[in-house]
């Protein structure tokens, strides 16, 4: 018995660049009937096809056609099989797809998870899976979460992923579905994808150009350079290396604060106040990614004093066109100081007025085991494919964003 003949999409004609007459079947939907000359669409584009003769079909319809594929279009076309359906609506699934170009990037974003993959396959790392209810998400300062029945929804899988060090897994990864409460904006949606990535016996810097690898493939990946091009106009390279600033030599030169690791220490509200108004805008005029290293322990819970300056911590966040992308660690390993940070963050939420998590005990002991000596990092997926494609906001670049739920 003959194959059956397979039935292609616009999308699969477009990428066969087809140069000779080639008979085929093409299914998808009618976007415009004229007479004989109709178009069939996907997601990602559409398809000129000239019928024999007048075809009995409508704007909506679902249709299977056969026809010889020839001067960028199938010709003497036959419907084989037509599915009756209203014309798209402006409001419907098909229209946001394909009409507004979600479809487009939720290819690219598809591409970005690719290269994401294929690096850290290629670095050694083994692909993890933690869970996304927990009955503890960790107390980061300016994280909220959403309750779920018996515990809460997962803000990071930072604390599973450490124990999976802990265990044993020199270097691990994932890709990871995380949500957050009342975030909501540009950058913000309260469900988004993580990247988190720890490599044991390693600090900070081995994970930093990690970082610029990864950035770098993802821009690749959909852009094709090795450029991001912003609104208006403006470029930014992203081959590595990136440039480094610590947090003192950024506000002493962008805010005028002579050292923010004792107005941390002083003002924790003012520093913050400082970081967002003078210091982020600053970044985002720069022509080249940069990373804000050397925190003040007091804005790092979970990351080690710098051996070469015991009033900071190993921690970074990288900025690209303005757009804060990561959060990364010199892993805290003691036990005894991690208690005492959970326990400091547990008083100034509850004299914050808000939600005091329980301390995660589970974690704590792992700790006590022994965590070898790490770097990780926590990078916003969504935020760099929506950079690399040009998007204004994160739910530009999602299936589902908040809205559409």
């Amino acid at each position: 018995m003959a194959a059956p003949t397979p039935v292609l999409s616009p999308v699969d004609v477009a990428r066969r660049l087809v140069r000779a007459p080639a008979r085929m079947r093409v299914g998808g939907r009618v976007a415009h009937v004229d007479d004989c000359e109709l178009r069939l669409a996907d997601a990602f584009c559409s398809l000129k096809v000239v019928t024999e003769s007048a075809a009995d079909v409508a704007c909506g319809d679902l249709l299977v056609v056969q026809g010889t594929y020839a001067r960028q279009a199938l010709r003497s076309a036959q419907v084989i099989e037509r599915h009756a359906a209203p014309e798209t609506a402006g409001s419907g699934e098909f229209a946001r797809l394909a009409w507004r170009g979600v479809g487009p990037r939720l290819r690219q974003r598809s591409a970005a998870f690719r290269s994401i993959r294929d690096y850290f396959n290629r670095q050694g790392f083994v692909e993890v899976d933690t869970p996304l209810r927990v009955r503890t998400p960790g107390l980061d300062a300016n994280v909220d979460a959403l309750r779920a029945e018996g515990g809460y929804l997962v803000t990071s899988p930072e604390l599973h992923m450490k124990r999976l060090l802990v265990g044993g897994m020199p270097r691990v990864y994932q890709l990871c579905h995380c949500s957050r409460a009342e975030e909501c904006g540009p950058q913000h949606e309260p469900e988004f994808m993580m990247l988190e990535w720890y490599r044991a016996f390693c600090g900070v810097e081995r994970v930093m150009r990690d970082t610029e690898r990864v950035v770098l493939a993802v821009v690749q990946a959909i852009t094709n350079c090795d450029r991001l091009r912003l609104p208006g106009g403006r470029s930014v390279s992203v081959s590595p290396p990136f440039e480094r600033l610590t947090v003192r030599q950024a506000f002493r030169r962008y805010a005028g604060e002579s050292d923010a690791v004792a107005l941390a220490r002083r003002s924790p509200q003012r520093f913050f106040e400082l970081l967002v108004d003078r210091v982020e805008p600053a970044l985002a005029r720069r022509r080249r990614p940069v990373f804000l290293c050397d925190y003040p322990v007091t804005e790092a819970a979970l990351a080690r004093h710098a051996p070469h300056d015991p009033d900071v911590a190993e921690r970074f966040e990288l900025y690209v066109g303005g757009v804060e992308l990561c959060n990364g660690f010199g892993e805290l390993t003691d036990p005894d100081e991690q208690r005492r940070r959970f326990v400091r963050e547990q008083a100034a939420r509850r004299r914050q007025r808000r939600p005091v998590y329980p301390v995660d005990e589970v974690f704590l002991s792992a700790l006590r085991e022994g965590l070898p000596p790490s770097g990780g990092n926590a990078l916003g997926v969504d935020r760099l494919v929506a950079l690399a494609c040009g998007s204004q906001s994160v739910a530009e670049v999602q299936a589902f964003p908040s809205d559409r739920l």
